[in-house]
């Protein structure tokens, strides 16, 4: 009982450490938390969508469009990410990644349109190229501006709030959506969240590196902060 009650309080205070971390991270935090709760909504149910809606479709057709969108974004990731880590500063980066996420929350509203496999896979090979942007321009970005005193908690809170908490809330809520109202409306809603919370990354554009001074990269640990 004590070492539950001790795991609440440590988890509870960990959240609320969130208000500690700096501007960018907690913006890049936000918009990702959000858009995992967007394309989390429907990613578990996927499949029903994909079987139940589109022309000729089935388990087969879900599978292979989920690796359409996999190997797209795994040809295009790296060469992307070496043509970024050859920028100096992080311009380029925030584009890419501003772009990336933009651009990725009109893939939900395609999905209504889909009437045929092909289409399904054409679709899914636009959004794997988006993400293949979108990804690594975040990762350096946050790479850079995470707290360089507590790396390994910023990640694992990323993690926690952005992905493992963001996903089991959509999932639940899309299900019940889907079922509810229809995959139309839960697109259409994915979508909207997914688009307007991209627009925040704009409100951390000044703060975006001109260079990469060795210290940006690997930053000295604050003498407070000891």
């Amino acid at each position: 009982m004590e070492n539950s009650s001790s795991a609440k309080f440590s988890f509870t205070k960990a959240l609320r450490s969130f208000k500690d971390f700096n501007r960018v991270v907690k913006t890049m935090v936000v918009v990702d938390f959000f858009t995992n709760y967007a394309f989390g909504s429907f990613a578990p149910i996927f499949a029903v969508f994909v079987t139940n809606q589109i022309g000729g479709g089935s388990v087969e057709v879900a599978g292979f469009a989920t690796s359409v969108y996999w190997i797209v974004k795994s040809i295009f990731q790296l060469p992307i990410a070496k043509v970024l880590d050859r920028r100096n500063g992080e311009v380029l980066a925030f584009w890419a990644m501003f772009w990336g996420y933009f651009l990725e929350s009109f893939v939900p509203l395609l999905y209504i349109l889909v009437r045929t496999p092909m289409e399904l896979y054409l679709v899914q090979a636009l959004y794997g190229f988006l993400m293949a942007w979108a990804v690594p321009s975040w990762y350096g970005i946050f790479t850079r501006h995470v707290d360089k005193w507590r790396i390994s908690f910023e990640w694992s809170l990323e993690s926690v709030i952005s992905v493992g908490l963001a996903t089991a809330g959509a999932a639940a809520l899309g299900g019940y959506l889907a079922s509810r109202y229809g995959f139309q409306i839960l697109f259409v809603a994915a979508s909207v969240i997914s688009l307007a919370i991209s627009m925040l990354f704009l409100s951390i554009r000044k703060d975006m590196l001109k260079w990469n001074p060795p210290q940006a990269v690997n930053p000295e640990r604050p003498v407070d902060k000891v």
